[in-house]
This record gives structure tokens, C-alpha cells and sequence, in this order.
């Protein structure tokens, strides 16, 4: 393992330089790290090389390089196939590629069975984002709080960092929860585009409206959050989902002249009246919550 003096910045491997993991290492780079550096299609970690990288043969080589070792892979079986064979004993493992809490959980397991300390990390940001302060992109860490206390420098250096706890699972759990309320919201977006695309309406005049909007519906999440710890749906509602659901015909008649498909709504309006039919029509959308978890042995 390299030997890093005091104060200086400490060395590092990286495997994976595909869009996001060539970002990093710039990151790394830019900020006077040593990086050593490996990808399963040679030829594109070559560019690295230029700015300063150490170019591995294999990713055995490359974990052996340094004690910190962070994988920014496609997928968790594409970190199988990286790692197979390589010495972990005594290595921290930060693993970037995007997953599920459940590969999480199991990498960390996976990680500590080979003698190396693991912190699971989902990443905020898209990679024009990497190494700019200002874009707001940070990354999810979870897993071994010692680890994390040690690099964390380090790890800040492409991005804020944002340590969530000793559950391997949780970097995973935050990052799919914000992406899913992210594809929520572009659902919305897509069906409110697609309502006045065939109207005199300029999308450029109408996308300020929709955004300030949206901006305006955002506080609501905390009103959820106090709802669900104190496990009072009604507490606070303005709109209660009896006229939530009564107002919904509107939305889907507009639809229907409009000629739009209601496909990317009636999933959700089906829950709301189901809460309803329940008798939780005094309640906000927060109960519908409870629909969504499955019992034990039904599939989704």
C-alpha cells in the first residue's frame, strides 16, 4: 500500500472510468490526489493517464495500489466481476455504483467476509456536477462510520458528502427514495405539457408557471413527514381527500377533451379513492402511505 506523508492528499483507487467515474478521478486529480486507476475496456481510462492517473493492468492491480479503493461501476454484478480475485484484506471499499438497499447490505457483508471496512454511496449529482461547489451535487454515505471519519476529506472532494448511518442499506434507500419522487414529479410535468401542447399555449411562457408552482407544492413533504410521526392524517389538512378525489373528475375530463391520455395519473387517483372507500375522507393524501406497503408474500 502507498505511504502518504502527513497533510498531503491521501492516495486512491478508482475502478470504473465511465461518465461519472472519469469525473471523479478529475476531481481527485485537479485537487493533488495520486489515483490509480482501472476499467474493464482499457482504452478509456487512457485519457485519465494524461492528467496524471496510474493506468492498472486489472483491477487486482489497482486494489492493491492503496488503501482506499472506490468502485463506480454499472451495476453490482459488474463489481462481482471487478473484484473477483482482488486482495480486499485491510482495503476500504467505497462503493458508488448505483444499487438497492438490499446490495447494500449484502456488499457490506460481502466486504467485511474479505477484511475490508465498506461504506455504500449514492450520488446526487450527474457529472458536470462532480467537482463544482456551486452546483449543489452531493453523495449519500452509509456503512462504516470509521471509514467515512477517516476519508471523509477525501471524499469531499467531488462532492458534499451527506453520512446517514452504520446501515450499509440506507446511502440506496435515500438516493432511490429522491429519485422516485423525482419520476413522480417529471410524470407530472410530461402530463401538464402534454395538456396544452395542442393549444395556442407557448411551453416557453408556460414553464415558469409550472415551475413556480411546483416550488410552491414542495413544503407540503413536511407536513407529511410531521403527519406520519405523530400518525395523525388529519392533522393540519386544508384539502382533504374527499375533495381531492371529487376534483380529480376535472382533471380527467380536461384530459379526456384534450385528447391526453390519463395513464400517468389514474394509477395514483385509484389509491386515492381507495383510501377514501376505506372512510379516511377527512384525511390529505398521506394515508395513502399505507396502501403501499405490501404484506408478506404479495407480489407487487
Amino acid at each position: 500500500m502507498t505511504d502518504n506523508p502527513v497533510d498531503s492528499p491521501a492516495p486512491l483507487t478508482l475502478l470504473g472510468t465511465g461518465a461519472m467515474g472519469t469525473a471523479l478521478a478529475r476531481a481527485w486529480l485537479d485537487a493533488g490526489h495520486e489515483a490509480t486507476v482501472w476499467n474493464r475496456t482499457p482504452a478509456r481510462a487512457e485519457a485519465l493517464a494524461a492528467e496524471g492517473a496510474t493506468v492498472a493492468r486489472t483491477a487486482a492491480e489497482a486494489v492493491a495500489a492503496n488503501r482506499l479503493v472506490v468502485v463506480c461501476l454499472l451495476d453490482d454484478a459488474s463489481v462481482d466481476a471487478a473484484l473477483d480475485g482482488a486482495d480486499l484484506a485491510g482495503r476500504d471499499l467505497v462503493n458508488l455504483t448505483t444499487g438497492s438497499p438490499a446490495e447494500g447490505r449484502g456488499r457490506a457483508s460481502w466486504a467485511a467476509a474479505r477484511g475490508a471496512r465498506f461504506l455504500d454511496g449514492g450520488i446526487m449529482a450527474v457529472p458536470p456536477m462532480i467537482g463544482a461547489p456551486e452546483s449543489g451535487g452531493y453523495v449519500f454515505y452509509s456503512g462504516s462510520p470509521e471509514l467515512f471519519a477517516e476519508h471523509r476529506d477525501t471524499l469531499a472532494v467531488p462532492a458534499r458528502t451527506r453520512y446517514i448511518g452504520a446501515d450499509a442499506g440506507f446511502a440506496a434507500l435515500h438516493d432511490v427514495a429522491l429519485l422516485s419522487a423525482m419520476t413522480g414529479m417529471f410524470a407530472g410535468i410530461t402530463h401538464a405539457f402534454a395538456l396544452i401542447r395542442r393549444e395556442d399555449v407557448a411551453p416557453k411562457e408556460f414553464a415558469p408557471l409550472l415551475a413556480e408552482w411546483l416550488t410552491a407544492m414542495a413544503p407540503a413533504v413536511h407536513q407529511t413527514a410531521e403527519q406520519l410521526e405523530t400518525g395523525d392524517y388529519t392533522r393540519n389538512v386544508v384539502s382533504n381527500l374527499a375533495m381531492q378525489v371529487a376534483g380529480n373528475a376535472t382533471l380527467l375530463r380536461t384530459a379526456e377533451e384534450q385528447r391526453v391520455s390519463p395513464e400517468l395519473l389514474t394509477p395514483y387517483m385509484k389509491l386515492m379513492e381507495r383510501r377514501l372507500a376505506q372512510g379516511h375522507g377527512e384525511e390529505d393524501g398521506t394515508g395513502i402511505i399505507e396502501l403501499l406497503g405490501l404484506r408478506p408474500g404479495v407480489s407487487a
